[in-house]
């Protein structure tokens, strides 16, 4: 397996957060000084269930282990024609609305093409300030719906052991504030990049846009900072971590994004 493990020169770290400043990959920033910027979301904060129990606190329901699945839900054909026959683990994240900023993301595997799903445990996500889109362009402050293969990642932490090729350095570093004021740092220390408008099996840091610049870029799967991004997806670090973890290259990862209306057409 190839890994990529760069400590960029300082001029390059210079450039690339230039670039980073005008992709998807970064809430609405004030920058601090130079170097990478960042751009992440925050869990959501989970629903609570359960019946009343004694002293007035809930009493968690009982969780029904959920069973393996013939099809992944709340996909219509639309979507589901887009998963590739041969991925074996598809991350699904659901937005709340067309124009929600907060989600929830379910990995699901399979043993092999054609068998059933099996679906791991819901995580919060964040998804763009201004929700989603079917068609993204330069700072719209939407993320694009759609499935997209999973191929790269990196970071400014070191790799916590993934099959992803994986580039990390100081480029990687986030910094200035989100769209409510949060602190971005730490936001870029795990990123998976989303092949949105990317040439796969390059870092994420990348700057080739196939479909030109004109439609963004550096839509990436990174660290939550508390707020939403600019048209990347964010989960907890632990999360993030497991993904990383998680994700294999032979199984074919893709991640399967939108709000839940889009997504069931």
């Amino acid at each position: 397996m190839t890994r990529r493990n760069r400590t960029m020169a300082p001029l390059t770290a210079l450039l690339t957060a230039a670039a980073l400043l005008a992709t998807g990959c970064g809430t609405t920033i004030t920058p601090r000084a130079s170097g990478a910027v960042a751009d992440p979301g925050a869990p959501a904060p989970g629903p609570s269930g359960g019946k009343a129990g004694k002293a007035g606190k809930a009493a968690p329901e009982p969780r029904r282990s959920p069973g393996p699945l013939l099809s992944l839900p709340g996909l219509g054909p639309k979507m589901l024609s887009q998963v590739p026959d041969d991925t074996r683990q598809a991350l699904v994240v659901t937005g709340e609305g067309r124009d929600e900023n907060r989600g929830t993301a379910v990995l699901y595997e399979r043993e092999r093409p054609g068998a059933a799903w099996r679906p791991g445990t819901p995580w919060p996500t964040h998804n763009a300030v201004r929700g989603w889109t079917d068609r993204h362009v330069q700072g719209d402050l939407r993320s694009p719906i759609g499935v997209f293969t999973l191929t790269d990642a990196g970071g400014l932490l070191p790799d916590p052991g993934t099959k992803l090729t994986y580039d990390t350095g100081s480029a990687f570093t986030a910094r200035g504030t989100g769209s409510e004021g949060e602190p971005l740092a730490g936001a870029f220390d795990y990123v998976i990049a989303i092949n949105y408008n990317r040439r796969p099996g390059t870092t994420p840091l990348d700057w080739t846009r196939p479909l030109g610049a004109s439609r963004g870029g550096g839509i990436w799967l990174h660290v939550d900072h508390d707020g939403p991004t600019q048209g990347c997806v964010s989960f907890g670090r632990p999360v993030m971590k497991q993904l990383l973890r998680t994700l294999d290259p032979a199984k074919k990862p893709v991640v399967v994004m939108g709000d839940k209306s889009s997504l069931s057409r």
